[in-house]
């Protein structure tokens, strides 16, 4: 059987990594000192910036990534997204020549592409479960966030998955406000299904959010626990991103730098096919 790692009290336990009726096939733990880049592409949609630009800040502790805000970190792509800051990584990168509207998550009309990226699929799977175990200790105007998004090598792959969003204006002591389901983008065969649920428990310990990706709907887990159901679903090819960002708002700013996104693991499963 996997292994589960010891937590506090207050923590939801982590899984075994063996799971019935699935074959692991993405298991990072974290465990190196370096983020390990034959698993993660260390920037964020760096085709729409730059790779100096959109490298994370992160520190790696006892076999945890710490996605981090700093306070004189600088925004990640001022032509395209203003002051929004952000630390992440993802699994996946195509992008089109430079100066081209071609590339992943064109989240601006506007983007086109800086720098040469060199296309890379280090974990695209097509349906499966996807898990992650994680916490924050954030602010006001903060987001933490894990999802997966369509490689897009063609506009219409473009749909979303949204495992976990928490933005920190919406973070009490017990309570925090999850956001998960789907969004289209360019996918004609998908429609807008993004909720936002208020959940009883505390972000700022260890939880598990997950999905489980088939091809004609989409379940969403809290804690092993499921709480919906989307019938519809894309069918191709995503990759996972993971990241913390820092919007400007009004919001009175709280709290000490950097600001963190906690992750213990990320997990992908296949489905198990039954000889016959």
């Amino acid at each position: 059987m996997g292994q589960t790692k010891t937590s506090p009290d207050n923590d939801f336990p982590a899984n075994e990594t063996l799971k019935a009726g699935y074959i692991l096939d993405f298991n990072e733990e974290f465990s190196q000192s370096t983020i390990d880049t034959s698993k993660w592409i260390p920037y964020y949609l760096p085709q729409w910036s730059y790779r100096e630009k959109s490298r994370p800040n992160y520190e790696l502790i006892n076999g945890q990534l710490i996605l981090q805000i700093k306070e004189n970190q600088a925004p990640w792509c001022t032509e395209f997204n203003g002051e929004v800051k952000c630390s992440s990584l993802q699994t996946g990168m195509f992008a089109g020549e430079v100066g081209t509207a071609i590339g992943q998550h064109r989240f601006n009309p506007s983007c086109r592409v800086r720098e040469v990226q060199k296309t890379a699929r280090l974990y695209t799977p097509l349906y499966g479960y996807i898990e992650i175990r994680a916490k924050v200790e954030m602010s006001a105007s903060n987001v933490a966030a894990f999802w997966m998004i369509g490689f897009e090598d063609s506009p219409e792959k473009s749909g979303e998955i949204c495992i976990m969003e928490v933005k920190g204006q919406n973070v009490k002591s017990n309570q925090f406000v999850n956001g998960y389901g789907i969004h289209p983008f360019g996918d004609g065969n998908l429609k807008e299904e993004f909720f936002e649920d208020k959940v009883d428990f505390n972000p700022s310990v260890f939880n598990i959010y997950a999905a489980r990706w088939q091809p004609n709907q989409v379940d969403f887990y809290i804690n092993n626990k499921l709480i919906r159901t989307i019938n519809q679903s894309p069918n191709y090819e995503m990759q996972l991103m993971l990241n913390i960002y820092e919007i400007p708002s009004e919001l009175k700013e709280t709290g000490l730098y950097p600001k963190k996104f906690i992750i213990d693991y990320v997990r992908g499963y296949s489905f198990k096919v039954e000889k016959q």
